[in-house]
């Protein structure tokens, strides 16, 4: 293990100097630290609280006012030093300031005394000085309230504009100056309490001036509504001067009357009120000649719609009124297309009823004016404005209005049963389409309405003229024309076509073969034509188009209006024959006239005759048929009058012997016969024959019928011979040529059956009769087994009552009676094997 060294011993001496070295040193610092203290007491003019703070905070205090007290002592002797050193010079300044002291003292009094004369002399100067600053300042008072009114005199003045301007209803210039107002002169004034007050004001302004407008454009509509017809009367003069149209189409009936005006309202702004207009008498037809230089336009003051358009697009409301505007127009669009209550045409016979026709009439003139005037408002509307309603919402409409008016044209015209009424309507819808073509409105749908009323004009048309024609039937007297005179014989000539050389070669006093209803029913046609071409004219047609219309409604008059008037003519039971026979000659040179009716048509209408696609006339079927009725009611009506000879009949058929001549009904019939078909010479020869024939058959069946009549229970040869009698009376009539041509002996074959079955009985024939029944070349062919036995059967009967009265009969008698047993036996069989045949 190393030995441990030994400890040095400590330097002591050393130490202790460090160690008073340390001490000094922190002495030092410790005085540096006061006097530091000190100075910034000394020096510092401000407080000495932090100052102090480190002094007492620090633990050297007994030190720091043992330095405190040693800076006091030094400064102590500084002061004792200076003033030892200055105090001769301290002596010598006080003796001055005692001097200067007496001088103050003078100084003083005299300055006293300078200031109580200056106060003095000061009253007046301060007064006016006083009284200077008041004027100073009133007069800057006076300068700032000039200013001031210079600001506010402008805004003022715009106000008392804005006033004036709201009062004389200047509405759009007012609301420029309430811009101006609101953004150029109220800034200006902010500071004053009347700035704030217009500007909550101008608001208010605008919603008045927005209400006022609006009140003006209801003023405008209600009087735009009550205008329109007049508006549109004078449009429509205007197309008819432009096409060459009567203007009286236009105008309705007017009369004078008292008109009130209505007192103008009061100023929404200041509440006053205009005098009343005095009332003003004036004929509205001199207030519509005035207008009539006018335009449509210039008839009524459009400036509210303009300035109401103008106000609402400035202040933002545009769309607002533009819907106002339109569903207002649209309302009153559906009040002008509703048809008054009297606007029903009907026709009227009594005075009062035609001024109900007058007035359904006028009517419909007022309901045209109205809406023309609607839809000439809204074409200008349209032009001079920029957007308050387009072409779009004219065009709807416009078909609003053409479906409306379309369907009150028709309810209204449905009933009409005048057809010049219906020609003023269709006058009225012509110069209505031009007058709305004008305005640039497609007027299409309204002409094909006049197509549809062309029809009902047609079917009142028709329904006159079977008036007409009955009238014309009623009125004639059915027996041919006689004229005496060159004149009257001209006149009738140019009234109906009839070329006839014999007729002309004629002396006077000369017989037409028709009666007069030929010329007039020819005149009536050719009037129903007329009356068809007046309602084609102004419908812009083409002749063809013209030409086929006119012809297909007189197709109809002829075929259903003229030929159901001829068929109940001629079903007339009162006709007598020879009307009968006139009317059948009539209808011949009425069907030759259908001819001259399509010339005439042509040369009215403007079309070629001879087009391949014309319609032609149905007139000459018509007249046909009308003739073969009246030849059938011919036939009828004279077996009619020969039955009413026949009817006076009176057979004694138990006659033991005839008369010796022919019973008087049969001369009368057959005079009767020969003085009618003397009135056939006018007839087709095949009619008057057909007549002829039909009447000897007819007399013919009824003697037959007399014969086999089954009330006759018996009869006598006497009977017959005196029938016979009356039937050669029948069968000369029958040779005699009645007819002219009838020679060919058809005539008596009508008379052939009932001849053969008297000469059968006449001659007692009955051998041969049997022996031929059945051969074509009989004799006695016509003659019937049933009929033979019918009349055998009543001689039997006749021959019986005379043998139950005479007895007993002599040999002669009974082979009579033997033969006629084997002849009704005969009879019978063939009559049986007949039946059986039949049957079988």
């Amino acid at each position: 293990m190393a030995e441990a060294t030994p400890k040095k011993p400590p330097d002591w001496k050393h130490l202790t100097e460090t160690v008073h070295d340390a001490e000094s040193l922190k002495q030092e610092s410790i005085n540096a630290q006061h006097d530091h203290l000190i100075t910034e007491i000394e020096t510092s003019d401000g407080p000495l609280g932090t100052t102090l703070r480190a002094v007492y905070e620090g633990d050297e205090l007994s030190k720091f006012r043992i330095r405190l007290d040693d800076k006091i002592r030094n400064h102590d002797r500084e002061i004792e030093r200076m003033c030892n050193f200055h105090y001769q010079g301290f002596i010598d300044s006080i003796r001055e300031l005692l001097t200067v002291r007496q001088d103050a003292a003078r100084l003083k009094d005299e300055v006293k005394q300078v200031d109580q004369h200056l106060q003095e002399s000061c009253v007046p100067l301060m007064t006016k000085g006083e009284e200077l600053v008041k004027c100073r300042r009133i007069q800057g008072n006076i300068a700032t309230a000039v200013e001031s009114l210079n600001l506010c005199l402008p805004v003022l003045e715009m106000y008392r504009k804005l006033q004036e301007q709201m009062t004389s209803r200047r509405f759009y210039p007012a609301l420029k100056t309430l811009e101006q107002l609101e953004h150029t002169y109220l800034p200006r004034v902010n500071s004053h309490w009347f700035a704030q007050t217009m500007a909550d004001d101008i608001p208010k302004q605008r919603e008045s001036i927005k209400e006022a407008s609006m009140s003006d454009l209801k003023d405008f509509l209600e009087n735009i509504r009550k205008h329109s017809g007049k508006i549109g009367e004078v449009a429509m003069l205007h197309a008819a001067e432009q096409n060459n149209m009567d203007p009286a189409i236009v105008k309705a009936t007017r009369k004078k009357v008292k008109k009130r005006r209505a007192p103008p309202p009061p100023n929404p702004f200041t509440g006053e009120v205009d005098a009343p207009p005095p009332p003003v008498i004036q004929d509205e037809e001199e207030e519509i000649e005035d207008s009539a230089e006018l335009s449509a336009q210039d008839l009524i003051d459009f400036s509210p719609v303009y300035r109401c358009l103008h106000i609402y697009s400035v202040l933002g409301d545009r769309e607002r009124f533009e819907t106002y505007y339109r569903k207002q127009r649209w309302k009153q669009a559906r009040l002008s297309l509703q048809p008054p209550s009297n606007m029903v045409l009907i026709k009227g016979h009594t005075s009062g009823q035609q001024q109900t026709e007058h007035e359904s009439l006028d009517s419909f003139k007022r309901y045209f004016h109205d809406i023309v005037g609607f839809f000439v408002v809204e074409d200008h509307i349209l032009n001079t404005t920029q957007g308050l309603v387009n072409r779009a919402y004219i065009d709807e409409l416009w078909e609003m209005a053409v479906s409306k008016l379309a369907a009150s044209l028709r309810t209204n015209t449905v009933q009409c049963k005048d057809t010049s009424m219906l020609l003023d309507v269709k006058n009225l819808i012509i110069l209505f389409c031009h007058t709305l073509r004008g305005y640039g409105f497609s007027v299409g749908h309204v002409l094909e309405l006049l197509l549809e009323m062309r029809d009902q004009y047609n079917d009142v048309l028709t329904r006159q003229w079977v008036d007409i024609f009955n009238e014309i039937f009623s009125e004639d007297n059915y027996t041919p024309i006689y004229v005496e005179t060159i004149e009257a014989y001209t006149d009738i000539v140019t009234q109906f076509p009839i070329q006839d050389e014999n007729l002309e070669r004629e002396s006077f006093p000369k017989r037409f073969p028709f009666s007069q209803f030929v010329p007039d029913v020819y005149n009536q046609v050719k009037a129903y034509i007329n009356a068809c071409l007046k309602y084609s004219a102004d419908l812009h047609l083409s002749h063809t188009e013209i030409d086929d219309m006119i012809r297909k409604s007189t197709n109809l008059l002829l075929t259903r209006t003229l030929g159901s008037c001829l068929s109940s003519l001629i079903k007339k039971p009162s006709l007598t024959l020879l009307q009968l026979i006139q009317i059948s000659i009539n209808m011949n040179y009425l069907e030759k006239s259908c001819l001259y009716l399509e010339e005439y048509i042509s040369s009215i209408t403007g079309a070629q005759n001879d087009s391949v696609h014309m319609a032609r006339l149905h007139g000459t079927t018509m007249f046909k048929d009308a003739k073969s009725d009246a030849e059938e009611h011919i036939y009828k009506q004279l077996n009619l009058k020969i039955d009413e000879f026949l009817d006076l009949e009176s057979y004694d058929w138990l006659l033991p012997e005839a008369k010796g001549h022919a019973s008087g009904y049969i001369i009368d019939l057959v005079a009767f016969l020969q003085s009618t078909f003397m009135s056939f010479t006018n007839l087709p020869e095949k009619v008057a024959k057909t007549a002829c024939m039909s009447a000897c058959k007819h007399i013919a069946n009824s003697l037959k019928d007399f014969l086999l009549d089954n009330e006759i229970r018996q009869l006598t040869m006497g009977s017959l011979q005196q029938f016979n009698l009356d039937l050669i009376q029948c069968e000369q009539f029958a040779a005699s040529e009645p007819i002219p041509g009838a020679n060919d002996g058809n005539l008596v074959l009508a008379f052939a059956g009932i001849r053969q079955l008297l000469d059968l009985f006449l001659n007692w024939d009955w051998s041969l009769y049997l022996a031929d029944y059945g051969q074509t070349n009989s004799k006695y062919v016509r003659v019937q087994p049933q009929v033979a036995l019918s009349l055998l059967e009543k001689l039997h009967n006749a021959d019986k009552k005379k043998n139950t009265i005479f007895g007993s009969l002599n040999k002669k008698e009974r082979d009579k009676k033997k033969l006629l047993d084997t002849v009704l036996k005969q009879l019978r069989g063939l009559v049986n094997g007949s039946t059986q045949q039949i049957q079988g």
